[in-house]
């Protein structure tokens, strides 16, 4: 059963959302920031009336289909609220889905799983260096940024939120581990490409060979800016839970 204070609590997360981001270089900005993500860490799937789902569930609120077939999305948005300083809401992934590498411009987020598992990549944009050249593999490709690729971790329900900032983990690749998963989505300032902040989508250009352990974390690393990938798309679904009012 969702808790008796379900509502308080998603509400005071907005609120605090808002008198956290509502001045990002003030002086109590990383007190604010730190009671924010204190509060984000209590929030659970049940306190927004949600729960795990298989693909016939995920095919129901899309209005019907199958799984991967071009008619279910394989990632979801429930819309919260948003504001000038933020927006809130909450993504899910069906099983095996990926948000493909991208990066938050000038913006702070943080995510917090509500169900399954999610393994995420982050990674911060490097200075361009007169010494470094990207690699063959970028000849015929699009624009390329050297980055510090610094961790890959697994979230659960039980993990503290995932933070970034305008220069630390800023790019992020998120899959779903192991079945579907969701989580709580904060952005602060939301994406608003006619003020630069539009969202642009990477790959990463290495690769081990086939059997060889992966390089270690963290290390520097080459990416190329790439179109939206075509088999990832973002369908919009009803927010089921609290109503926030700010």
């Amino acid at each position: 059963m969702p808790r008796d204070n379900m509502a308080s609590l998603i509400q005071r997360v907005a609120r605090q959302a808002r008198i956290t981001f509502r001045s990002p270089a003030g002086p109590a900005f990383g007190e604010n920031l730190h009671r924010l993500q204190q509060l984000l860490d209590e929030v659970r799937a049940e306190d927004l009336h949600l729960a795990p789902r298989g693909p016939s569930a995920a095919a129901a609120a899309a209005g019907g289909g199958f799984p991967w077939t071009g008619v279910v999305p394989p990632v979801s948005y429930m819309h919260i609220c948003e504001t000038e300083s933020f927006s809130m809401g909450v993504f899910l992934l069906r099983s095996g889905a990926c948000i493909p590498l991208h990066d938050h411009p000038g913006m702070n987020g943080m995510l917090k799983v509500l169900y399954g598992t999610l393994r995420i990549a982050c990674m911060d944009t490097l200075p361009p260096a007169a010494a470094a050249s990207p690699p063959p593999a970028a000849a015929a490709g699009g624009p390329c940024h050297r980055a510090l690729f610094r961790s890959r971790q697994h979230y659960t329900p039980a993990s503290p939120p995932c933070l970034l900032s305008p220069h630390t983990d800023n790019l992020h690749q998120i899959d779903a581990v192991d079945g579907p998963a969701a989580f709580l989505d904060i952005l602060a300032p939301p994406y608003d490409p006619q003020h630069g902040r539009d969202c642009h989508y990477y790959r990463l250009l290495e690769g081990s060979p086939a059997g060889a352990e992966p390089p270690g974390l963290p290390r520097e690393v080459w990416l190329m800016e790439t179109p939206q990938a075509a088999d990832f798309w973002c369908g919009g679904e009803p927010y089921p839970g609290p109503r926030v009012c700010l």
